[in-house]
């Protein structure tokens, strides 16, 4: 897909795809460069934060792919805190909404943390709102790609709210999220990561590298992709769970719920949801760099492999002292002090791509996948019912 001309993939309805998922690699240098001119203003709105209160509940929240970003960032960022200080949680904003009063306490200082594409979402707009009317102390982070969004606009004269404008060519035009997942996730990472700019802006090159690969390496995908199947696992422990919900909506949103798709942990997979496994079936599993967790990971990707029930079983991984010997999209062995968090920019495009020739060859156009209207790049059809402080 990556070398086919403009008029071939304007045929195929994946021009504008296929040009979100190439560019990312850009879009995460641009994205350092963001954080960096504005690393003094986030340090000293954290520690202003820090030296206030004792304890601070960040909670990081998005609708969709843009909850996910939380769901992949957060198992890491827990481990790097110090959670006497910051409680961090990841929470979707469906889920404030629907239930504020599980979710959001007056007495709790609070920092917001927001992601959004567009910032226009009606759920993204009534967390904030009820955020404001609950919590007495409430901060806030817009990470948003779109500096005319409403979510954007409301953090404008608000010193408590401070707004991180991502790439503007993350605020993807194509029907799902690409770019813009990778540049949030990433500009959340180099916010409340401990790690030094100098370890950073490594982990970025390093990165930015295996994006790049990925590109030269579409072959190598679409091989895997020759294969007969209906159906698509991702699996993925602590952080690369989230992103393997990210990656099996990907296949959802471009084959419009022709390929059907399933995610889980390598451990959770086990207890029940290995029934979905058919010979008709495609099993990805995100391999991680902790050794400890790379056991397990493994584990089921040989399991698997030995139950011969699947069509194919590949691994996602960095190679390392242990490898699955299966089928397996490999990064280079320099990579392996990368963190899992980092890793899931160039493996979300692995994953990516994989959508994007899933959706090609059941006939479907990537950039349009939904033409009924029924499902909307921007979420329309919410009703937003007033909520009422007890």
């Amino acid at each position: 897909m990556f070398t086919l001309s403009r008029e071939k993939l304007r045929t195929l309805g994946a021009e504008i795809t296929t040009a979100e998922i190439k560019q990312q690699p850009d879009l995460w240098a641009e994205t350092i460069t963001i954080y960096k001119e504005k690393r003094e203003l986030i340090n000293e709105y954290l520690q202003n934060l820090s030296e206030k209160h004792q304890r601070v509940r960040v909670i990081f929240t998005g609708a969709g792919t843009s909850a996910y970003v939380g769901d992949t960032v957060t198992p890491y960022l827990k481990g790097k805190a110090d959670e006497n200080q910051w409680d961090m949680q990841s929470i979707p904003t469906t889920s404030i909404v629907s239930n504020p009063y599980q979710f959001l306490k007056a007495e709790i200082p609070t920092l917001l943390v927001s992601f959004a594409r567009s910032g226009n979402s009606p759920e993204s707009i009534a967390a904030v709102e009820l955020a404001k009317q609950i919590v007495t102390d409430l901060y806030q982070i817009t990470i948003t790609c779109s500096k005319e969004g409403k979510l954007a606009q409301l953090a404008a004269g608000d010193n408590y709210n401070l707004l991180v404008l991502m790439p503007e060519k993350s605020n993807d035009q194509g029907f799902a999220m690409t770019g813009s997942y990778t540049c949030m996730t990433l500009t959340a990472l180099l916010i409340f990561d401990s790690l030094t700019d100098e370890e950073k802006e490594n982990i970025v090159r390093t990165i930015r590298r295996m994006g790049d690969s990925v590109i030269g390496r579409k072959v190598e995908i679409e091989k895997i992709m020759n294969a007969e199947f209906d159906r698509i696992i991702y699996l993925g422990s602590g952080g690369f769970e989230g992103l393997a919900r990210e990656a099996q909506l990907k296949i959802l949103e471009l084959t419009a719920g022709r390929i059907v798709t399933a995610y889980d942990s390598p451990m959770g997979f086990r207890h029940g949801p290995k029934s979905f496994i058919n010979d008709r079936a495609i099993v990805f599993g995100f391999v991680s760099n902790q050794l400890y967790t790379r056991q397990y990971d493994l584990d089921i990707l040989n399991e698997l492999k030995q139950d011969q029930i699947a069509s194919t079983v590949c691994a996602i991984a960095v190679e390392g002292d242990i490898n699955y010997a299966g089928n397996a999209f490999l990064f280079e062995r320099e990579a392996g002090a990368v963190p899992d968090a980092y890793l899931s920019l160039p493996f979300v495009m692995v994953g990516q791509t994989i959508s994007l020739l899933a959706s090609v060859k059941v006939g479907n156009k990537p950039d349009t996948p939904s033409p009924s209207g029924t499902v909307n790049r921007v979420v329309k059809g919410v009703t937003i019912h007033e909520f009422k402080c007890k």
